[in-house]
């Protein structure tokens, strides 16, 4: 029986070959294993593109994809007897998913804190309610998701300005389309120069790559790749100004503000973390959520001893509890288990040796601004993060000017076309019938030519 398995191994594995680290490596490249890793990641890649055709969430196509691929690898490494080298890619992939995994939960957390207490409510009536002109609108809306999504995330700040643009333009579905392009242009962009404002940038933070200041040497080039499409579609923006919805009710609860101050305070503990203690980030953001956990503490308390001492009305603003698990419970769950599957499969494809290959033609070949500037294009039609993952996992020589272009580019790149980013796909929903495909598509040649300016003035600015 031993003979006949090892003999159906033999041909089933017939390409296998050791890499030169100690004979501890396979490559896997030429190998049916890797054919076969290869296709399914395709086929899984395929379902998350046409996830808001067959409506099936974009998490479990690549969690399938993930365990097949590490599955695949095993079968070919225990049958050349190395079982735990197997076990030590999986575990070097996974620590790299866990430490996103619990800072972007820490953030989604403080988000969906300030959502429950009606920080971002309160701004988007005090926007209503001022009276701006269409163009006002346009540019107001534009900068602040420029200056939120650096701290917030690029997709919670597009939805918080989307929601302004269909709340006072409703009688105006051309300025509904172009305003919310500049929104999609202008989140990425401001994600762009802050580790804390995409998860590309929060990557390559985490990995070392780059020091958190750093990232500020991109200020100047995101600013250029918000302002060169937003200048050339103001020029088609509607006269006038909505008719103002006055409310005099304020939507901001007791804390918001408390809790928006808590969040910043957070941000600085990771950084220093980072900085000063030279510790992992995540593990400052987790002692920022004991920030939030005592002050969720005070928020019961208080909610308790004004019940005890005055009745309050139903659904009074007083009279709500804060629970930190229910904004917990709230995370976006899917967007963290499709980060899984993505690091775990691109990790596994990396593990048989195909990011090697294709680091050498990529970086090797045609040289890093060519490859750097590839990767932004290309995450406009595959999502950005599992673009930047296979880049830091091939981690090619790179200078630290390449370093903060592959930032940039993998950032804005995916603002080319509405699928390319996370913003994007969110408020063709949320926009449904006045944001489109084609609606961005028309704007795409003005989007290009911010995208390849923006590249311009970095080299400009920061050296080539």
């Amino acid at each position: 029986m031993n003979f006949i398995i090892t003999l159906l191994l033999g041909l089933l594995l017939p390409s296998l070959s050791y890499a030169s680290d100690g004979a501890t490596h396979l490559d896997l490249t030429s190998n049916w294993v890797g054919y076969v890793a290869l296709a399914i990641f395709t086929v899984a890649y395929v379902f998350v593109i046409l996830e808001e055709q067959i409506h099936l969430r974009k998490s479990k196509p690549v969690l399938l994809a993930a365990g097949l691929i590490w599955i695949l690898i095993a079968v070919a490494y225990n049958a050349h007897g190395l079982p735990h080298a197997t076990a030590e890619g999986i575990r070097h992939n996974f620590l790299e998913y866990t430490e996103l995994f619990f800072f972007l939960l820490v953030a989604m957390t403080y988000i969906n804190a300030m959502i429950e207490r009606g920080v971002f409510d309160e701004l988007r009536n005090w926007l209503v309610n001022k009276g701006f002109s269409y163009r006002s609108l346009f540019w107001l809306t534009g900068i602040l998701a420029f200056f939120i999504s650096p701290i917030a995330d690029n997709l919670t700040t597009a939805l918080i300005m989307c929601a302004v643009i269909l709340a006072v333009g409703k009688d105006k579905p051309k300025f509904i389309a172009i305003a919310c392009v500049n929104i999609v242009v202008a989140a990425n962009a401001g994600g762009a120069f802050s580790p804390f404002g995409d998860i590309t940038t929060l990557m390559v933070w985490q990995k070392g790559i780059l020091e958190f200041g750093t990232f500020f040497k991109l200020f100047i080039p995101s600013v250029v790749n918000f302002l060169v499409p937003a200048i050339i579609m103001s020029f088609t923006l509607p006269e006038g100004k909505p008719t103002a919805e006055n409310t005099n009710e304020s939507m901001l609860k007791f804390g918001g503000m408390t809790i928006v101050v808590l969040f910043l305070m957070t941000i600085v503990t990771a950084v220093c973390f980072h900085n000063f203690l030279h510790l992992p980030p995540v593990f400052g953001m987790m002692m920022g959520l004991a920030y939030l956990k005592l002050f969720g503490y005070y928020l019961r308390r208080r909610a308790k001893s004004t019940l005890d001492s005055v009745e309050m009305p139903p659904g009074s603003n007083e009279s709500e509890s804060f629970d930190v698990f229910d904004k917990i419970a709230r995370a976006e769950w899917d967007t963290l288990f499709f980060f899984y599957g993505v690091i775990m499969a691109v990790g596994g494809l990396g593990f048989i040796g195909y990011l090697s290959l294709s680091s050498e033609f990529i970086y090797g070949e045609l040289g890093a601004t060519t490859a750097n500037i590839l990767v932004g294009i290309m995450s406009a039609i595959v999502d950005n993060i599992p673009v930047m993952f296979a880049v830091l996992t091939m981690n090619p020589v790179m200078s630290e000017t390449q370093w903060l272009l592959v930032t940039l580019t993998a950032g804005v790149g995916g603002s080319l076309l509405s699928i390319g980013s996370a913003a994007g796909v969110a408020l063709m929903g949320q926009a449904r019938g006045h944001y489109t495909f084609f609606s961005h598509l028309k704007w795409t040649p003005v989007i290009a030519l911010g995208y390849f300016a923006s590249i311009w003035v970095h080299f400009l600015v920061n050296g080539v």
